[in-house]
């Protein structure tokens, strides 16, 4: 394991290394980092949501977490959307980039590979997506040096042990039993995720979605003690004019339990009545569109499109358009997220092993690109030779071959064997390559003085009956149209005449030469 001084993290603070393997940010039964939630979304009502959101623009945004959570929990729908956004980016695809064909920079991106090829990678990426809906989410790293180098372990941490420095409303500080500290250098990967421009806590869905959520909540509610009040038919027991108290009693004990018992025994002489609510069906729909309309500008919210949650897609078409505004938002969010371990983890780590660095290797989170890998093939094996320069590491990544291990056999191309020529079996393969070599370098510098000699002229004469033109002519027009008429007495015969023998000169040293 290397150990290198004035290593720091991207914000230029000095990284502390016996810090980064003691664990900071986990919770405290008794402490200020309590696992223990309060349930603010009890009893909501557009006065209390104003306030808690007042308190976290404040810099508290403790009630406000806690709300964001409320909601994921309640809401079946935004629950839904969010964790389809998140687990479509959270199981893509990460490549890694070596920064050159170096033999360093590849082993820097093989340390890298090697560590996302782990089962818990999708959890911890799902965590860092936190983000997406309370609009900043904390991931601790737990660094180890017990196989003699530093290997990261990732742990989401809950956002309400966290706040944001009141001078500015961007800076992440940790609760802590001594006050709010900041967070140590390359120790956390503090993910930000907007969803709208404005300070972190201002920018995550969970904001704009509480509002839905509680005018949901209270269509729900109304729906409910529509549906108990009239849900069933009203009854209505009726007594003779000689009922004493005992017999009204039980005439009510009656009609009372035959709603949840459906079930009672009344004297001969009592009738009981149903009477239903002509209007019910229409009343219940108004409840339901409300709700599905909240719904459908949570799906807008979220996934930026109703067609794949709500099946209200108008045709093919508008389906097909729907499904790739979900794939922009898929995209952006992979940007992002690689961006943020780029940042805080990728760059960190490479320079605890290997020390600062000029370049870096780099993440790739995405679907991958639908490339004719036929074509691109084709048209390497076809331009390398005439001097098309392609990077191995770019072929690799394409074909998704890894690079090959130091002493693996490798694959070479076949040796070109005419049969019509034997084997040599006395002459060095060494002397036949050097030989060959120098004949065909001095056949070819022979045969390019000898093309000059005969062209010279030819293109001399033409060169002189196009300057004579320019110096006759008083302007472009003039120029224009004394090279049209130029073209058929142009003596470029002579210099075809020069170019043909320069072939035959060439097939003849070629033919030679073999």
């Amino acid at each position: 394991m290397a150990h290198y001084k004035g290593i720091v993290d991207q914000h230029g603070r000095p990284i502390v290394k016996s810090v980064l393997t003691t664990e900071v940010a986990g919770p405290t039964v008794t402490g200020v980092r309590s696992p223990i939630t309060g349930y603010p979304g009890d009893g909501l009502d557009p006065v209390r949501l104003a306030n808690i959101l007042r308190e976290a623009d404040q810099g508290e945004p403790l009630r406000y977490l806690e709300l964001a959570e409320t909601v994921e929990e309640r809401d079946l729908h935004y629950v839904g959307v969010l964790g389809t956004r998140k687990r479509s980016v959270s199981q893509l695809e990460i490549t890694v980039d070596a920064a050159s064909d170096d033999k360093l920079h590849v082993a820097q991106a093989d340390m890298i590979r090697n560590w996302l090829d782990r089962d818990e990678l999708a959890d911890e990426m799902f965590g860092i997506l936190d983000a997406i809906g309370k609009g900043v989410s904390f991931t601790e790293i737990l660094w180890t040096t017990s196989s003699l180098q530093w290997t990261p372990t990732l742990e989401w941490r809950d956002p309400r042990w966290f706040t944001f420095a009141r001078q500015d409303g961007t800076t992440p500080l940790l609760r802590t039993e001594a006050g709010n500290v900041a967070l140590p250098a390359g120790k956390f990967i503090t993910a930000v995720m907007r969803a709208k421009s404005g300070l972190p806590i201002r920018s995550g869905l969970a904001r704009i979605v509480s509002w839905a959520w509680m005018f949901k909540a209270f269509t729900a509610r109304d729906w409910a003690i529509f549906t108990q009040t009239y849900g069933q038919p009203i009854r209505i027991g009726k007594y003779g004019s000689n009922a004493n108290k005992e017999e009204k009693a039980t005439l009510f004990r009656a009609v009372a339990n035959i709603a949840g018992d459906c079930a009672a025994i009344i004297p001969e002489t009592m009738e009981i009545e149903f009477i239903e609510s002509k209007s019910i069906s229409s009343s219940t729909t108004l409840y339901k569109d409300r709700a599905d309309w909240l719904d459908q500008q949570v799906s807008k919210a979220v996934l930026g499109q109703t067609a794949t949650t709500d099946a209200i897609a108008g045709g093919h078409a508008v389906g097909q358009e729907h499904r790739q505004v979900q794939e922009d938002i898929e995209r952006a969010d992979a940007k992002a997220l690689a961006a943020i371990l780029n940042r805080d983890l990728v760059r960190v780590w490479v320079d605890l092993e290997y020390g600062p660095q000029e370049k870096y290797p780099r993440l790739r989170i995405g679907r991958a690109e639908q490339t004719d890998v036929k074509m691109v093939v084709d048209a390497v094996e076809r331009l390398v030779p005439f001097g098309l320069r392609v990077q191995a590491s770019v072929m690799n990544d394409m074909l998704g071959l890894p690079e090959p291990d130091q002493g693996a056999a490798i694959l070479l191309p076949p040796a070109k064997v005419d049969p019509a020529t034997p084997a040599p079996t006395t002459i060095e393969p060494a002397q036949i390559s050097l030989h060959g070599t120098e004949k065909r370098r001095d056949a070819i510098d022979e045969l390019v003085r000898e093309t000059e000699e005969l062209t010279a002229p030819a293109l001399d004469a033409m060169i002189d009956t196009i300057r004579d033109l320019l110096d006759r002519s008083e302007t472009l027009e003039d120029v224009r149209e004394g090279l049209l008429k130029l073209v058929p007495n142009m003596p470029d015969h002579k210099l075809a005449a020069a170019m043909r023998q320069a072939m035959a000169l060439a097939e003849l040293m070629g033919r030679d030469d073999g």
